[in-house]
């Protein structure tokens, strides 16, 4: 009888992540060599949203070599004998899939809602119309700005590249810009790259390009919400385990 395949338990492995339709898509994931093919594909479909049924997984070594494709859904991932370092390729098979027609990368081509000043002076219950009966009430409430250095000293103590993990929800990340913001507020921002697609962009923010960074993997915030520290990429498969 043939032996069946034996991985240690606690074996893993780290793999660049590309994929066809998102090209700005790359991500460092560590994966147990246990994972089954299709466990993979799951943990995939939730960062980048292709389906499992429409995921062809390539792998290549880190000199681009073709190493196998991954057909086998029930295959432990360690048949394929990856390594650090090598490269995982998805491949949508869907054309009517989410991730096609590149409008997640350009957000240009999502029509969006627009509605003319003199229009939306009209209307009754906007934000405009509150503030100004606010205003009228209690004009000291608008009198008071935000300074141009508003949190610099907490600022000061962040730099590009810092791990991070940012509050609330404790999510994980890398700090890719430290500075001011003029088009969102005065004071000192910083742009976070998460590691699961929490976020809400991909650096872009009101028009300005702040960092570059997978879509839907973006934030800014205050640095009062960031904490930098010894914060490693949590395990992707630690919630696939009982």
């Amino acid at each position: 009888m043939a032996s069946r395949l034996q991985l240690p338990v606690d074996e893993s492995v780290l793999l660049r992540v590309t994929h066809s339709n998102i090209k700005s898509f790359s991500a460092d994931v560590r994966f147990s060599l246990q994972m089954t093919v299709e466990s993979v594909k799951e943990k995939l479909w939730k960062k980048c949203g292709t389906s499992v049924d429409s995921m062809w997984l390539e792998l290549f070594d880190d000199t681009g070599a073709k190493v196998a494709d991954l057909t086998d859904n029930l295959r432990p991932l360690g048949f394929y004998s990856p390594q650090d370092g090598y490269r995982m390729h998805i491949i949508d098979l869907d054309p009517s899939s989410v991730t096609s027609g590149g409008w997640l990368e350009d957000t240009s081509l999502v029509k969006k809602y627009t509605i003319s000043e003199e229009a939306y002076d009209k209307l009754d219950g906007t934000i405009r119309k509150f503030k100004e009966k606010i205003a009228s009430q209690n004009p000291s409430l608008f009198e008071s700005k935000i300074p141009d250095n508003y949190m610099e000293d907490l600022a000061e103590k962040i730099k590009v590249g810092d791990r991070c993990e940012v509050e609330p929800g404790e999510k994980r990340g890398v700090v890719k810009f430290v500075g001011k913001a003029e088009n969102i507020a005065p004071g000192f921002w910083v742009g976070i790259q998460y590691d699961e697609p929490l976020g809400k962009h991909d650096g872009v923010v009101k028009g300005k390009r702040y960092f570059e960074c997978p879509p839907l993997h973006g934030v800014m915030t205050r640095p009062d919400k960031v904490k930098v520290g010894d914060y490693p990429e949590r395990d992707p498969f630690e919630e696939d385990e009982i």
